[in-house]
């Protein structure tokens, strides 16, 4: 009897706690509430559209900031279309105006030409004056650094972590100089040329020739692009090298060059550059020099005979000798890079 009364004890308390939790419950639920979403109600038809729209980067976009026209207000596409026909033509078949079309297709009120050339109910008002809009052009009178700052309004980070600072910022470059947003006239990158190493030979065109020696990397071959080794956004080294030093961006490459070895040549170890050019040389292996000119550099009156080889004396100079002809240090000191054979100090294997 008294187990009885226990547990019918016990299921009141039960029933009575359980509603006191239902009751509070209830009332946070009521004080609570899932914030609010941007999909809108389930049976509007622009919700759906919402969903069925990839997000892109041009999605909830803003108007660009233009220090020049601070009183504009945005007037929406129409309106820059009416005047700039053959530019919408243009750039209907970019990779921008692919974001733009999902980005209004999501959201009717998405800036689009505004979202990088800024309000322009000012430009509209006056549109012989310049810069009431920001242009990517020289002679607009929109700043390089206003043109820079609305490019990275959307492509900060990654790549171009270092733009400040780097010697193209410096040097007064905007984004338009090497870049064309506005139509597709490259594969990747929106360059304003057909390619990358065309886009970067309009200012490095000596650089540019330097690949039509004799020997050369295989950029004319299209087997590689100047950004395979420099990041023309910006860098640690003056050079725009993609890595912290020149040997890690050779080793991209040539990793069978990075050892470690048993036996090490110390100038490869501390810059391929002191025995090597990297765009294109008129020697063997883009050498900076001829052997056993290059060697005798460093390696002179050690050992060997102390002739001191010039190129005069090679089969097209003017005195040719016998004894340098057909030799090459290499011919002995193969392992010229380094050697792992206990018998290979002096790189011979």
């Amino acid at each position: 009897m008294r187990f009885a009364l226990l547990w019918l004890l016990l299921l009141v308390l039960v029933l009575v706690m359980g509603s006191d939790r239902t009751l509070a419950t209830g009332q946070e639920a009521a004080q609570q509430s899932l914030p609010s979403t941007h999909f809108g109600a389930p049976d509007d038809p622009q919700s759906m559209t919402r969903l069925n729209s990839p997000i892109t980067g041009f999605t909830n976009a803003r108007p660009a900031t233009n220090p020049q026209a601070p009183d504009a207000k945005p007037v929406g596409q129409q309106v820059c279309t009416a005047c700039h026909a053959k530019e919408a033509d243009n750039f209907a078949h970019s990779t921008h105006s692919l974001g733009m079309e999902a980005a209004i297709a999501r959201d009717p009120a998405t800036a689009t030409c505004e979202a990088c050339h800024g309000p322009g109910s000012e430009h509209a008002k006056r549109p012989a004056e310049h810069g009431l809009i920001i242009a990517f052009t020289k002679d607009r009178g929109t700043s390089v650094e206003t043109q820079a700052n609305t490019c990275l309004n959307c492509h900060e980070g990654g790549a171009r972590d270092h733009w400040l600072g780097s010697v193209h910022q410096r040097n007064g470059l905007s984004c338009s100089d090497c870049h064309n947003p506005m139509t597709q006239v490259s594969a990747e990158g929106l360059t304003a040329k057909e390619s990358i190493n065309q886009t970067c030979a309009t200012c490095h065109n000596d650089i540019r020739q330097q690949f039509n020696r004799r020997s050369h990397m295989p950029l004319p071959e299209g087997q590689m692009a100047c950004v395979d080794c420099h990041n023309p956004h910006g860098t640690l080294s003056a050079a725009l090298m993609k890595t912290d030093t020149v040997n890690e961006t050779c080793y991209q490459c040539h990793a069978e060059k990075r050892g470690p070895f048993l036996f090490e040549h110390a100038p490869v170890r501390e810059s391929c550059l002191n025995c090597h050019t990297p765009h294109g040389s008129n020697q063997h292996a883009l050498l900076v020099a001829p052997i056993p000119m290059l060697c005798q550099q460093c390696h002179s009156h050690m050992r060997h005979p102390n002739d001191l080889f010039t190129p005069q004396q090679l089969a097209t100079g003017t005195g040719p000798n016998e004894r340098l002809m057909g030799r090459g240090c290499v011919s002995c000191h193969a392992q010229i890079h380094g050697s792992n054979s206990p018998s290979g100090p002096r790189l011979h294997r």
